[in-house]
């Protein structure tokens, strides 16, 4: 990527609100995933990397997350497969003992379309079990593991509320996430855990440049009333709040990082 994105790997400093925490965070490899794993390390949190094959990114990670002086692991894996969604949450027990927080960040984006006839069975079925039934497989076998204080993060869109048509798979996705977060919070409050979202808007990361021609990539996020895409870094900060005891009275809401954009 041109520029390459910013994942705070120069600029994020972190004042110990993630002390002794254990995180999984889903493609944590790159883009969001990686600058939170980069947050929470320095946060002081312990850090398992999950991904799909991006090994090499996924080292990367695993580099920061390591010289901000904290334990990580790889843990390569398709989360739209429970087996392999069951082999993520093992490893991370075996590894840390524990869940403290969730974070349910890896997605899908297929190659924009010119036309909803474009969207083929098999591409919405990757996209949908990529980032909605993986998002409940983990997070159903993460709860034995995770007690009072836990934190599950889940990241929407915006998307979620002003669908893009050429992506409408994605975006479908990204409302069911939104749906998710508030229910599920619902049933957990009682169990001290909360769960909330962060609904990103234009954010540099490879599925831009996985899902766009060069005309759309070049103009991307021009449109929105802050004139550009975030960066990655730009994200961290409200992943830890919501991980941080600063929102213990906060569960079941939608956080926007979107620079301007509207959620409604």
């Amino acid at each position: 990527m041109s520029p390459q994105p910013d994942h705070g790997e120069d600029t994020y400093k972190g004042t110990s609100r993630l002390e002794e925490k254990v995180a999984l965070i889903t493609g944590a490899d790159s883009g969001i995933g990686r600058a939170v794993a980069i947050a929470f390390a320095r946060e002081g949190a312990d850090v398992a990397i999950a991904y799909l094959d991006e090994h090499e990114d996924a080292q990367e990670t695993e580099r920061l997350v390591r010289e901000a002086g904290r334990h990580a692991v790889l843990l390569p894996g398709d989360i739209s497969d429970d087996a392999e969604c069951a082999d993520i949450i093992d490893a991370t027990i075996e590894a840390f003992g524990r869940i403290d927080i969730l974070v349910n960040n890896a997605a899908f984006q297929g190659k924009q379309v010119n036309s909803f006839e474009e969207l083929e069975p098999e591409r919405v079925r990757k996209t949908l079990l990529t980032n909605v039934a993986g998002m409940f497989s983990l997070t159903r076998r993460a709860l034995p593991h995770m007690g009072s204080g836990s934190v599950i993060i889940n990241t929407a869109s915006i998307n979620a509320y002003d669908p893009k048509p050429p992506i409408l798979d994605y975006a479908v996705t990204k409302g069911a996430i939104v749906t998710f977060t508030k229910g599920l919070a619902q049933e957990l409050a009682e169990r001290g855990i909360r769960v909330n979202a962060v609904a990103p808007g234009p954010v540099w990361t490879p599925l831009i440049v996985q899902s766009y021609g060069a005309d759309k990539v070049k103009e991307f996020g021009a449109n929105g009333p802050l004139g550009r895409p975030a960066q990655p870094a730009e994200l961290a900060p409200a992943y830890v709040f919501l991980a941080s005891g600063e929102s213990r009275f906060v569960t079941g809401e939608i956080l926007g990082v979107t620079g301007g954009g509207l959620l409604a």
